[in-house]
């Protein structure tokens, strides 16, 4: 428990009533469901890109990656390399391509739906098998943010950690229910820039003397965490090692929740300004959290007797030790931000796919869109209550939970996605199998282990999935006319749209 938690507390329940005040108002905002879903398609630049890149980032950007760094040291920039990479390569490749074709399927508003419509599969069997994993691999990735949730008020305010749990899925839940798309997203924007200041702050202010009477002695430092090609165990990195701490990049490409900003953005130049925005926050808030695990390295180093059995809580410890608690209120609340930016995006894209490409699609198609965002809020509820049980295991890695839902996205939408947007030969079988067998290969490969099943799961899951989506789609017939006519004015929006 961090002690004079009375600002502490003072500053969590002013930025909780700030979050709650742009949840109210974005809710007077929501009149039907493409601006509960996508907000009506008028995000600007600076949301558009820090609300994807908060909501990507979520609680393991101030404790996964630090965490990482302070247990591996400088094995950890090829994860981060790989995250920056992957994150200029998805706005180049994806934004601007995914936004237009969304545009141009009837305004389609979720992931699925823009496949079903894309494909012209009349038999909704795209929508329903995409919905299906969307929701699967969100429960892993939602309960993530909520085990973070529980450790930050674990650390704080002395919680049991079950409670701490609740309170951070009641903080989440309570303005995502009302506000939608606009609440998160503009949110969002002021997370995100919460979160880079934080990282950036405290390494710097660490460096500069904020620990008193400690030597930085980087001699006394295992020489293994100082090195780029030697693991933590002193052996050198293994290809496959190194493979799949970079291969995190690939994710990118599958992630709903960061789709979901390209097709919200109000014009396709606007995309632009957003892809330079959003790399800078990137390496930016990378960079730091990378620094806050390698000083809290020399932190702990300069104090033999602490010992700090939870390396994802060094983010804490160090704002703990360095500032004023009123400070410190400031710094921790960052840490709020990242768990509720992005776990109010899964909300929200699964609660979507629960509304519009299950309850629409397959039980009440003509549902009407007030009705829809009803099913949508409810659905809010459901799958945070259930994702709130999968969070209550106190050992729980949020980095470990993140890797999972990350491979699941990564394989199971990121070789269709792309393929949607290039490939005018891809058909409605191949979209099937590559989602299919995307999806499975990363459930049956994280089971699997030693040799080759060390390698990261979303390595084998892409590749399987880019082999399916072609084997499927040239052994089978073309695409009919108005799927390949659809193809055509897609090019000629990309082209003309703002």
């Amino acid at each position: 428990m961090i002690e004079n938690n009375f600002a502490i507390t003072a500053t969590f329940i002013t930025y909780l009533i700030a979050m709650l005040w742009i949840g109210l108002y974005a809710y007077k905002r929501t009149k039907n469901s493409e601006d509960y879903f996508l907000g009506g398609r008028t995000l600007g630049p600076w949301p558009a890109a820090l609300s994807a890149g908060a909501s990507d980032m979520s609680g393991w950007l101030l404790l996964g990656l630090p965490g990482y760094a302070y247990a591996a040291g400088i094995e950890s920039f090829w994860l981060a390399g790989g995250l920056l990479i992957g994150t200029w390569l998805n706005w180049l490749i994806c934004a601007k391509r995914l936004r237009t074709y969304s545009i141009t399927t009837n305004n389609a508003l979720t992931l699925p739906e823009y496949l079903s419509r894309r494909f012209n599969d009349n038999s909704k069997v795209i929508q329903s098998i995409a919905a299906f994993f969307i929701l699967m691999f969100f429960l892993f990735y939602t309960s993530s943010g909520l085990v973070a949730g529980g450790k930050l008020f674990e650390t704080v305010f002395g919680l049991d950690y079950r409670v701490a749990v609740f309170i951070g899925a009641a903080c989440v839940v309570s303005y995502t229910l009302f506000g939608g798309f606009l609440a998160v997203s503009w949110t969002d924007l002021v997370q995100g820039l919460l979160m880079s200041a934080a990282l950036m702050i405290v390494p710097i202010a660490a460096m500069q003397g904020g620990f008193t009477q400690l030597t930085f002695d980087l001699n006394a430092l295992d020489p293994n965490l100082l090195s780029l090609w030697i693991g933590m165990d002193g052996e050198p990195l293994s290809a496959i090692a190194i493979i799949s701490l970079s291969a995190w990049g690939l994710g990118y490409f599958g992630q709903p929740h960061i789709l979901a900003r390209f097709k919200a953005t109000r014009s396709n130049a606007d995309l632009v300004k957003a892809r330079r925005i959003a790399v800078i926050w990137t390496a930016l808030s990378m960079a730091g959290a990378l620094l806050v695990g390698l000083v809290g390295l020399l932190y702990v180093q300069g104090h033999p007797t602490l010992v700090l059995a939870d390396g994802e809580k060094i983010f804490m410890l160090l704002v703990n030790a360095i500032f004023h608690p009123l400070i410190a209120g400031i710094l921790l609340a960052a840490i709020l931000a990242a768990i509720m930016s992005t776990a109010d995006s899964q909300l929200l894209v699964s609660s979507s796919a629960l509304a519009e490409d299950f309850y629409k699609n397959i039980f009440k198609p003509s549902a009407s869109s007030e009705e829809v965002v009803m099913v949508g809020r409810i659905g809010v509820v459901i799958l945070s209550l259930i994702a709130l049980f999968l969070a209550m295991d106190p050992d729980s890695s949020v980095l470990g939970l993140v890797s999972y839902a990350w491979a699941g996205f990564g394989a199971a939408f990121g070789p269709v996605l792309i393929f949607s947007l290039y490939w005018k030969r891809m058909n409605r079988q191949g979209a099937i199998a590559g989602i299919l067998v995307g999806g499975i290969s990363i459930v049956i490969w994280k089971q699997l282990s030693g040799g080759i099943f060390e390698l990261y799961e979303i390595v084998p899951g892409i590749i399987f999935a880019c082999i399916a989506i072609v084997a499927a789609s040239l052994l089978t017939k073309k695409p009919g006319d108005e799927v390949l006519a659809q193809y055509e004015q897609y090019k000629i929006n990309l082209k003309e749209l703002p």
